[in-house]
């Protein structure tokens, strides 16, 4: 002999109630099978490793005191850019005006 439905969803539901899974009869997608894993973030932080100082770092740390520091590494970097540039191969330049709209539209 079968048992009446609605006695079933109430055994279903304190069952929810007792192991703390969420009672969803309409068997809708919740997402709570990704809710219920670890989170990601931790994991992945400590996969990089932490940042060190930098250069760039001891020129703002002492910039106020007037010490004057070369950063050779920096230097080769915007040399190369300046030649590329002078060929041709630099980034090109950023719009200076907004689309104008009008010209798109159908009349």
């Amino acid at each position: 002999m079968a048992a009446p439905t609605g006695r079933l969803l109430d055994l279903l539901k304190v069952q929810c109630r007792i192991f703390s899974l969420n009672f969803n009869p309409e068997r809708q997608r919740l997402g709570n099978k990704i809710l219920r894993q670890r989170l990601r973030g931790p994991a992945h932080a400590a996969w990089y490793p932490k940042k060190t100082v930098s250069f760039r770092d001891l020129q703002e740390q002492y910039k106020h005191s007037g010490l004057t520091m070369f950063d050779e590494c920096e230097d080769d970097r915007e040399e190369s850019i300046q030649i590329a540039k002078l060929r041709g191969k630099g980034r090109p330049a950023k719009k200076r005006t907004a689309p104008d709209h009008r010209a798109s539209k159908k009349k």
